[in-house]
């Protein structure tokens, strides 16, 4: 530990999940990165052997923290994380990772008599979202007060627990709670339905406002946003006859312009042209309906776009 804790000094401090799912997305895209590092049991602070950077592993919402006091350069956490630390004005913000997506929701029994967010107004929330929580009932108590001539102490009731509060409406803490969801099917299981959306969450890469090295910053985001790219197109390459080149680079435009090659035969002609995976097979269709011979697909592990 000595050692580690020696050989900080020269490196850009890098905030890592240190559990749960956003900690095994972030490890995939380390590796993806090719950031390479060997962790010691229990050690919360790991170096990394192909550049100077040291990560170091913490509870996702304290990183958020962390990144704005300048104790760690980088960071990835889940914006909600930087937006209910109140510390957006005080980092940068990189990439959008495209894993731990949520939505912050406002959600009731789905037997209670409560239909929309308004009927919730003067009532009890639990919640381990505090900060926006109450900046969100806070707008819709003035909104009503002013509109139903309310008295001041009819304010909605911000309570905070750690950790699960969907339990909370059923043992009588709460009229309704506030907490991230994912697929929907926790708060289905515990008798909750969703009123109300306060906002859309991910996991994201920032920084703080003057990190230790910027070039390296460059470097790490850069390589990371060439992951992303990765998991998000794949190349294609076909054969197409020189006079259908046009109406197959419309199908085929690529993020800037395709790659066409000749062959031997000169009236035929080789493109290749990075397309969204999600796309791939209706894409092969078309062209395959305008005469392209040979298309293939290849996986891209990596890239710079």
């Amino acid at each position: 530990m000595a050692d580690i804790m020696n050989n900080l000094s020269d490196r850009l401090l890098f905030g890592i999940p240190k559990k749960g799912r956003l900690h095994e997305h972030s490890l995939a895209l380390l590796n993806g990165a090719d950031i390479n590092f060997y962790r010691h049991n229990r050690l919360d602070i790991a170096l990394v052997q192909n550049l100077p950077i040291a990560l170091v592993f913490l509870p996702a919402a304290d990183i958020a923290k962390y990144v704005a006091d300048g104790n760690v350069d980088l960071g990835i956490t889940g914006q909600d994380m930087i937006l209910e630390s109140q510390v957006d004005d005080r980092v940068v913000h990189l990439l959008e990772l495209g894993f731990g997506k949520c939505k912050l929701q406002v959600q009731v029994p789905i037997k209670s008599t409560i239909q929309k967010v308004e009927d919730l107004v003067g009532k009890r929330i639990v919640t381990s979202y505090e900060v926006l929580a109450n900046d969100y009932f806070e707008k819709l108590d003035k909104k009503h007060l002013n509109e139903n001539q309310r008295k001041e102490g009819e304010k909605t009731k911000i309570e905070f627990v750690s950790g699960s509060v969907e339990a909370a409406c059923a043992l009588g803490l709460a009229d309704g709670i506030v907490d991230l969801v994912e697929s929907g099917e926790t708060m289905r299981a515990a008798g909750l339905h969703a009123i109300a959306t306060i906002n859309s969450t991910q996991a994201i890469l920032f920084r703080n406002k003057n990190p230790s090295n910027p070039s390296l910053v460059s470097k790490i985001t850069s390589r990371i946003k060439g992951v992303i790219a990765a998991q998000k197109y794949v190349l294609l390459s076909y054969n197409i006859h020189r006079n259908t080149v046009s109406e197959a680079t419309k199908i085929t435009p690529g993020r800037q312009a395709p790659t066409i090659s000749p062959l031997e035969n000169n009236d035929w002609v080789e493109v290749q042209s990075m397309v969204c995976k999600d796309d791939v097979a209706e894409i092969m269709d078309k062209l395959e309906e305008i005469g392209a011979k040979d298309i293939l697909v290849f996986k891209i592990d990596n890239c710079r776009v």
